[in-house]
């Protein structure tokens, strides 16, 4: 299958792991969450304008697990950690210790591994003899489905696991970032605001588009095919270019090490 697919997002990304990585003060419940993000987005730092089926299907996995379900389930875990640090700062530390983070980094995994493994199957299984020019950027699931020669009602239904995952999320995450806003709004200082409304910029650009992408991929037959395009790079791409400059350059602890590891790195030039 030949398809085409977003640019190398490495260099801001991999700064904001390696500094948090080597940095021991950023080994702190924000910080490492941050970090899996940036780890979750490393699927796009490589791309390709030709896939066999094998890789393209192997790109259905990743982009879906890796991606689409475990980056709603960090921010989810953002979410969490925003609600219980401003929520509850005196618990902080007890409630999000490292084994507790551990944890919701394997459930993550695990949660996206289950949701996405029965899709990918379903789409081998499936016999393909049209066209071998995927109209998308990527592999997405029920793009490539749509393309087989047989009835794919059974892969219709599987793959609304996907989008009742992400729905969920979402739903959580709005009600803990409505605590969140409340308890902010309650704060003499309200410096606290502005970070959480760039939190929820980056949460809209991802759960946005990418709800509307799954539901117009299963119901949305009229809408045409360059808007869903559009909408699904933009819930692709739009958070692994904002996150460095949200969750990075408005971060203190990690502006100063970046600002310091570049220095340094300048002087040694």
């Amino acid at each position: 299958m030949a398809t085409s697919s977003p640019g190398s997002l490495a260099p801001s990304n991999g700064i904001l792991i390696f500094v948090i990585i080597t940095e021991l003060s950023l080994h702190e419940p924000m910080y490492l969450f941050l970090c899996m993000l940036a780890v979750v987005l490393a699927i796009f730092w490589f791309h390709a304008g030709a896939i066999s089926l094998d890789g393209c299907i192997t790109q259905i996995f990743f982009i879906h697990a890796a991606t689409l379900i475990a980056e709603s389930g960090i921010l989810l875990a953002k979410a969490f950690d925003c609600y219980v640090a401003i929520c509850d700062p005196m618990r902080y530390s007890a409630v999000l210790s490292r084994a507790v983070i551990i944890r919701i980094g394997l459930a993550v995994v695990l949660r996206s591994f289950c949701v996405i493994i029965p899709d990918v199957f379903l789409v081998k299984r499936l016999p393909f003899c049209h066209s071998n020019v995927l109209p998308h950027t990527y592999c997405e699931h029920m793009a490539v489905a749509k393309f087989a020669c047989a009835d794919i009602q059974v892969s219709v239904r599987s793959g609304s696991s996907v989008l009742s995952t992400v729905v969920l999320d979402a739903l959580f995450i709005l009600v803990s970032y409505r605590l969140v806003l409340y308890a902010v709004l309650h704060l003499p200082s309200r410096g606290a605001l502005s970070t959480c409304g760039s939190h929820l910029g980056v949460i809209s650009m991802f759960y946005l588009p990418g709800i509307f992408t799954l539901i117009t991929q299963r119901f949305g037959h009229h809408v045409p095919l360059h808007t869903r395009i559009l909408l699904a790079n933009v819930c692709i791409l739009a958070p692994p270019m904002l996150n460095p400059i949200i969750y990075g350059i408005k971060t203190r602890q990690i502006r100063e090490r970046v600002l310091s590891t570049l220095f340094s790195q300048w002087k040694l030039c």
